[in-house]
C-alpha cells in the first residue's frame, strides 16, 4: 500500500478551490445548449457531434457532483462551527438556500419572462403551485434551473452534519451504503431529489478521516486515471449505443461507479493543477465558480439561441466550436456581470454567490494581509 504522505495545506487549499472551478465549468458541458428537441437528439445518436457531446458530459460532468459533495463533505468533517447546530444551519441557508431561492425567482422573471415576450422555447409558470416548487424544490426537480437540487440536498446534508460527524465509522458507512442504495434503486424524492449527494457528502466525511485525500494525490497517474477510463468508457458505449434501454438498476450502479472513480481522478487532477501554471487563472476564477453554478442555465436558456443563430445548432458544421466553447463563453459572462455586480451593488453581489463575491476592498484587504 502506498504510503500517506503529510501534505501541504497551501496546495491542498489550492487544490480545493481549483477542484471547484473545474467541477463547474464540466457542469456546463451537462447544460450546454443544443437547439434541438428530444426526438431531434434521438435522430442525431451515433453521430459525430453526438459522440463529442456525450464525451464530454460523460469526461467533465460526471466529476462535478460526487467531488463538490466529497469535499463538502471532508471541509465539514473538521468544523468546529457544527458544534453550534443553531449558527451552523442559520450560515448554510444565507450561503445555500437564499441563494438557490433568490436564482430560483430570477430564472422565473427572465427566462419564463423571455418566453412569454418573445415566444422563447422555454417553461412558463402553470400555476401557484408550479412557482411555488420552481422556487423552493419542495417535490420535484425544477424545470429551468435544473442544477439547483444538488444545493437543496446539500443543505439537508449540512442540517445532519453536527450528527453525521459525531458517528462511528461504520454507522456513517451504512448511511452512505443505504443512500447508494436508494440511488441506485431511484428512490429518495421528495427527501432528497439525489440520493447520491448524501452518499458523496457521507464518503468526505470518511475520507477526513481516513486520510483518504492525502493518500490520492500519492497515487501514480496511471493508478488514479485508469479506473475512470475504463468505466467512463462502458459508460460511453452504453449512452451511445444503448441509450435509456436495458435494465435500469444496471444503468444507476454504473453511474454511480463512474462518478466515484471521477471524484478520485479529478482530485488528483486538481491537486497536479495546483503547482502548474493555470494555477494563477484557475484561483482568480475559483470565487466566480459559485455564481457561475447558479446563473450557467438562465444564460444558457437567454443566449444559447442568439450565438447558435452564429454557429448553428446541433448537427451543423460549427456547433462543435461552439459546444467546446460554451464553457468559457458562460464563464466570461458570469465573470463580466458578477464584477459588475460586485461594484455596484456588492451586498447583492455576495448573496448571490453565496458569501464567495465580498466588496472588493474587503477582498483586497484579505489578499494583503496574507
Amino acid at each position: 500500500m502506498t504510503p500517506i504522505v503529510p501534505t501541504d495545506s497551501a496546495r491542498r487549499s489550492d487544490a480545493i478551490a481549483i477542484a471547484r472551478v473545474v467541477c463547474i465549468l464540466g457542469v456546463v458541458y451537462v447544460h450546454a445548449w443544443t437547439g434541438q428537441n428530444g426526438e431531434a437528439l434521438a435522430a442525431l445518436r451515433g453521430t459525430p457531434q453526438d459522440d463529442l457531446r456525450w464525451f464530454l458530459m460523460e469526461m467533465f460532468g460526471r466529476s462535478a457532483v460526487p467531488l463538490l459533495g466529497l469535499i463538502s463533505g471532508w471541509l465539514v468533517a473538521a468544523s468546529s462551527r457544527t458544534r453550534d447546530w443553531g449558527g451552523h444551519v442559520r450560515r448554510k441557508a444565507r450561503t445555500i438556500v437564499l441563494p438557490m431561492i433568490l436564482w430560483n425567482i430570477i430564472a422565473i422573471f427572465l427566462v419564463s419572462g423571455a418566453a412569454r415576450l418573445f415566444n422563447l422555447s422555454a417553461p412558463q409558470p402553470q400555476s401557484i403551485w408550479w412557482t411555488v416548487d420552481e422556487v423552493l424544490i419542495l417535490t420535484r426537480n425544477p424545470d429551468i434551473n435544473v442544477q439547483m437540487p444538488f444545493l437543496r440536498d446539500l443543505f439537508l446534508c449540512m442540517v445532519a452534519a453536527p450528527l453525521l460527524v459525531r458517528l462511528p465509522g461504520w454507522m456513517l458507512a451504512m448511511i452512505g451504503l443505504t443512500a447508494a442504495a436508494c440511488h441506485i434503486a431511484g428512490l429518495g424524492p421528495p427527501v432528497l431529489m439525489r440520493a447520491s449527494i448524501l452518499f458523496f457528502f457521507v464518503t468526505g466525511i470518511m475520507a477526513r478521516r481516513g486520510g483518504w485525500a492525502d493518500r490520492v494525490v500519492t497515487w501514480h497517474w496511471l493508478l488514479a486515471l485508469l479506473p475512470f477510463a475504463l468505466l467512463m468508457g462502458a459508460q460511453l458505449y452504453r449512452s451511445v449505443t444503448i441509450g435509456d434501454g436495458g435494465p435500469r438498476m444496471a444503468q444507476t450502479a454504473l453511474d454511480l461507479s463512474v462518478r466515484m472513480a471521477a471524484a478520485l481522478a479529478f482530485w488528483r487532477l486538481a491537486w497536479a493543477l495546483a503547482r502548474s501554471p493555470a494555477r494563477g487563472w484557475l484561483l482568480q476564477v475559483e470565487p466566480y465558480a459559485f455564481f457561475l453554478f447558479c446563473a450557467h442555465l438562465i444564460l444558457i436558456w437567454l443566449g444559447g439561441p442568439v450565438l447558435g443563430g452564429l454557429f448553428g445548432r446541433m448537427g451543423e458544421p460549427l456547433y462543435p466550436l461552439y459546444l467546446l466553447t460554451q464553457p468559457l463563453i458562460v464563464l466570461g459572462i458570469v465573470m463580466l456581470v458578477g464584477g459588475a455586480l460586485r461594484r455596484i451593488a456588492p451586498g447583492a453581489a455576495t448573496v448571490l454567490s453565496g458569501g464567495r463575491l465580498k466588496r472588493e476592498t474587503q477582498a483586497s484587504s484579505r489578499v494583503a494581509m496574507a
